[in-house]
């Protein structure tokens, strides 16, 4: 995963949008659906970092519907 975002006050159900090399798609974080396209690998850690930050996920997305400032989570390591 090369890295992850998080739009303000974005569409629901909560989600965030990965991209790694040439492949981009969207995780929903409650119930881990991928829309798009990601390599293997990369889908792997995606769900790993999903499982150690769903809770700071949840978070940063109510802070971003509020117009607030997201919490910086770590990456995977």
């Amino acid at each position: 995963m090369d890295y992850y975002l998080m739009y303000i006050a974005d569409h629901n159900p909560p989600h965030f949008h990965v991209w790694c090399d040439d492949y981009k798609a969207t995780m929903t974080i409650t119930d881990g659906i991928i829309i798009g396209s990601l390599p293997r690998r990369a889908i792997k850690m995606v769900y790993e970092w999903l499982d150690l930050h769903k809770d700071e996920l949840m978070e940063n997305w109510k802070r971003l519907s509020n117009y607030e400032v997201a919490n910086r989570i770590e990456p995977l390591k």
